[in-house]
C-alpha cells in the first residue's frame, strides 16, 4: 500500500483516537521485538488498517500496556497487540523488501539497494513464517513490473495485478464462510490504491514517459474531474464489499479510513505533486 490508507484523525472520538494510535504502538513494539530496531523502518499506517481490519474479522485476545520508547521517551503510551498485529508486523516486511528490491531493479537506487539488506534477516524470518503470503508478493509484483515494463495498453491490467496481491494480503488463513468476502474486499481496495497513485502521479509520469495505466486513456488526457470520478466508482466498489462483513470491533475507525481518510491523503498528495511541478 502507498500511504493513502489513513484514518481521519479529527473525525474519531478520543477514545478511537486513543485505539488508533495503541495499534501503531503496538505494531511498532512488535516489530522490534521480532526484528529488532531496523523493522521499525517498515512501520506504516497501512499495517495497521491490515491489524484493525483482520482483529474485527476475527477479535482474537488482546494484549496491553504502556510504556516509553526512543520516540517517544518523556511520555509513556499506550499500546495493544494481538496475533493480527504480528501478522500485519510480516505483511510490512515482506511488502518494504520488495519495494526496496523494485527500486533498486528500476532506478538502481543504492539507498533502496542498503535497505534490502538491511531487512534481509528480518525477511527471511517473515518468508519463513507465511511462505503462501511470500510467494504471492513475490509473484504479483513480478508481474506487476512486467505489466509496467511492456507499457501495456490495457489500463485495468495492474490494476487487477495489485488487487490479487492485495487479496491475498487480506486472507491470512483459509476461512470458507468469510474468506471469499474477504479477499473480494482486499482485491478492490488494492485497485483502488493502484488508481489512486496513478491520478496522483499522472502529469509526473507524462513528463518523464514513466509508464501510468491513465496514459493509454486519450494519452494520458484526463481531467481532475475524470480522475476523481473512477476513484469514486472504485472505492464504492470497496465499500460495499466492506459492508458486506460482519465487522462490529473498531469499524468506525476503519470507516473512517475508507470514507475520509483516503480522500485526505489524496488531495495533500495532489497538493504536493503540484507545488513539486510549479518549482520545477
Amino acid at each position: 500500500m502507498t500511504g493513502f490508507v489513513l484514518a481521519d484523525i479529527p473525525a474519531l472520538s478520543e477514545e478511537q483516537r486513543m485505539r488508533y494510535r495503541g495499534a501503531y504502538c503496538g505494531l511498532c513494539r512488535t516489530l522490534r521485538s521480532r526484528g529488532g530496531q531496523l523493522s521499525r523502518l517498515t512501520l506504516n499506517y497501512d499495517m495497521v488498517f491490515l491489524l484493525l481490519f483482520l482483529g474485527s474479522m476475527y477479535e482474537p485476545e488482546e494484549q496491553d500496556g504502556t510504556g516509553r520508547c526512543l520516540i517517544h521517551p518523556v511520555r509513556t503510551r499506550s499500546w495493544w497487540y494481538t496475533e493480527c498485529t504480528e501478522y500485519a508486523a510480516d505483511a510490512g516486511i515482506l511488502m518494504a523488501y520488495h519495494k526496496c528490491m523494485d527500486d533498486w531493479n528500476d532506478d538502481r537506487n543504492l539507498l533502496a539497494r542498503g535497505g534490502a539488506e538491511a531487512l534481509r534477516a528480518q525477511y527471511d524470518a517473515a518468508a519463513a513464517r507465511h511462505p503462501e503470503l511470500c510467494r504471492a508478493i513475490e509473484s504479483g509484483l513480478e508481474e506487476l513490473g512486467r505489466i509496467e515494463t511492456s507499457g501495456e495498453l490495457d489500463p485495468d491490467a495492474a490494476a487487477n495485478c495489485f488487487g490479487h496481491l492485495m487479496g491475498a494480503l487480506f486472507t491470512p488463513v483459509s476461512d470458507p464462510l468469510w474468506g471469499e468476502r474477504m479477499r473480494a474486499f482486499g482485491e478492490k481496495l488494492g485497485r483502488f490504491i493502484y488508481m489512486m497513485d496513478a491520478c496522483v502521479d499522472l502529469e509526473r509520469d507524462k513528463k518523464r514517459g514513466s509508464y501510468n495505466p491513465l496514459l493509454s486513456i486519450n494519452g494520458g488526457d484526463v481531467s481532475e474531474e475524470e480522475r476523481l470520478a473512477l476513484l469514486k466508482m472504485l472505492i464504492g466498489e470497496c465499500t460495499e464489499e466492506f459492508e458486506r462483513l460482519p465487522l462490529v470491533q473498531d469499524v468506525e475507525i476503519l470507516r473512517s479510513v475508507l470514507y475520509s481518510g483516503i480522500w485526505t491523503q489524496y488531495a495533500r498528495r495532489l497538493k504536493k505533486e503540484k507545488r513539486n511541478a510549479d518549482d520545477q
